[in-house]
């Protein structure tokens, strides 16, 4: 890539970052915005959008957290576009939107206490962050301190972890994107989207039947909890394998709600075990690895896993079964999710996906997808027995763990989003609406 001139990166940054801020302001004449200004990068782009935003007739005022330290350039821009420079905070005028330029993406840990007091000071007054929100940590997506509540992040290139992994991704509000022409490495978490699914989802040969589809088999539900079996059937019966078998203790349930599937034992290309499977998980898991083909791990069956699995599998914990899994309590799980994810990953010898409002993929070779896809009212019973069901169908229609996880979870929120159309869903209409999502993905 050629050497571009000083400032360019800057300026370009800035730009965006004074689009967005005109974005959540509507109407920019006459309106306030106050830009908290720290010694790095991040506080010259803030003082170059706040040059821009004065010139727009905007009412804009610097708080410099660090005025020895404050970009020179940017300053002198500020003022001569007619901006200003303020000592503190001003409750009779208090702004409109505020621009968090106090730390960049070489932050570590909480606010200091200076900034964190101003940061409180302006509480309720939407913030616009540059890059990521001042004191999240932008590699792990944790949050050990005070820290910025974003509305708007501006971020230049590419995502950071911070912007996908909770709990610093609830931090950063609604991601905004501006690509600014920089040359970046190899991500660090990935993150699907619509193309890069519908590439991955597995297709019939035209020659294809229901055998060589796959076949995949549920041993889920009991007599305690039939309706996990029929929702785990309901996610694995998404039309992506040729086949379900069932092999679970709740046979008449599932005959009535999917007369398609086939009832009793025999081969399969993958199972999926433990959703609702009381007592007897263990016994089901034990059966599914003695066929040494993939496994979903889900539910139940989870408490029975305690060291490496010698097949290929795909664990799908929620934060507090993995916090058993690990011996560790689950606010540690909710804090550090990347972290853990990645340590359950290596210690089982497995694909771990663990459920939350973005979900994680971690592989034991330390590969990382999240899932951004779905809706919080997505949060609903049965909602994960159709998930651990789709994640079997893929991984019998032939897809390794890692992408069978992330495919699922990604058709999963969606199709809570097409099902719900922003309101209540249950996990019944979230299994429906797998096929309706999938077939507009095969259109792209």
């Amino acid at each position: 890539m050629a050497t571009l001139p000083e400032g360019v990166l800057m300026q370009r940054a800035a730009a965006g970052l004074a689009h967005a801020v005109l974005d959540l302001l509507g109407n920019g004449y006459g309106r306030r915005v106050l830009l908290l200004v720290g010694s790095g990068d991040n506080g010259g782009d803030a003082l170059f959008a706040g040059a821009m935003l004065a010139r727009r007739g905007v009412a804009v005022e610097a708080l410099l957290l660090s005025p020895d330290k404050a970009h020179s350039g940017g300053l002198a821009a500020l003022r001569a576009a007619g901006g200003r420079v303020v000592a503190d905070l001003d409750d009779a005028h208090r702004p409109d939107v505020a621009v968090d330029g106090i730390v960049g993406i070489g932050g570590r840990g909480g606010l200091r206490a200076a900034a964190a007091a101003v940061v409180d000071g302006l509480r309720g007054v939407p913030f616009v962050a540059v890059d990521v929100p001042s004191g999240v940590d932008v590699d792990t997506g944790e949050v050990t301190g005070p820290h910025v509540e974003a509305t708007v992040t501006v971020t230049f290139g590419t995502h950071k972890v911070a912007h996908l992994v909770d709990p610093a991704a609830r931090a950063a509000g609604a991601v905004h994107l501006v690509d600014i022409g920089l040359d970046l490495p190899e991500a660090q978490v990935e993150a699907l989207q619509a193309a890069d699914v519908a590439r991955m989802l597995p297709v019939p040969e035209p020659v294809g039947h229901k055998y060589s589809r796959g076949l995949v088999g549920v041993r889920a539900g009991s007599e305690q909890y039939p309706g996990a079996g029929v929702l785990c059937v309901a996610g694995a019966s998404s039309g992506f394998a040729g086949m379900v078998r069932y092999d679970g203790g709740a046979a008449d349930a599932v005959r009535t709600g999917h007369p398609e599937v086939v009832v009793g034992p025999g081969q399969v290309q993958a199972w999926v075990v433990g959703s609702g499977g009381g007592t007897g998980a263990g016994k089901a898991l034990g059966a599914c690895l003695d066929d040494g083909v993939p496994v979903v791990v889900d539910a139940d069956a989870l408490a029975h896993v305690t060291g490496p699995v010698e097949v290929p599998a795909l664990l799908t914990p929620h934060a507090g079964e993995l916090a058993r899994m690990l011996g560790v309590e689950r606010e540690a799980v909710e804090a550090e999710q990347l972290r853990f994810a990645r340590e359950a990953a290596e210690r089982f010898a497995a694909v771990v996906l663990l459920k939350g409002r973005h979900t994680l993929l971690a592989a034991a070779d330390g590969r990382v997808r999240v899932n951004t896809t779905g809706t919080p009212w997505l949060a609903t019973a049965g909602s994960g027995d159709v998930l651990a069901g789709l994640c079997g169908a893929l991984m019998a229609a032939g897809l390794e763990a890692y992408d069978a996880g992330a495919v699922a979870a990604w058709l999963h929120g969606a199709a809570a989003t097409e099902a719900g159309q922003g309101g209540p869903i249950t996990a019944p209409e979230v299994a429906r609406a797998v096929p309706v999502v999938s077939r507009r993905l095969l259109r792209l």
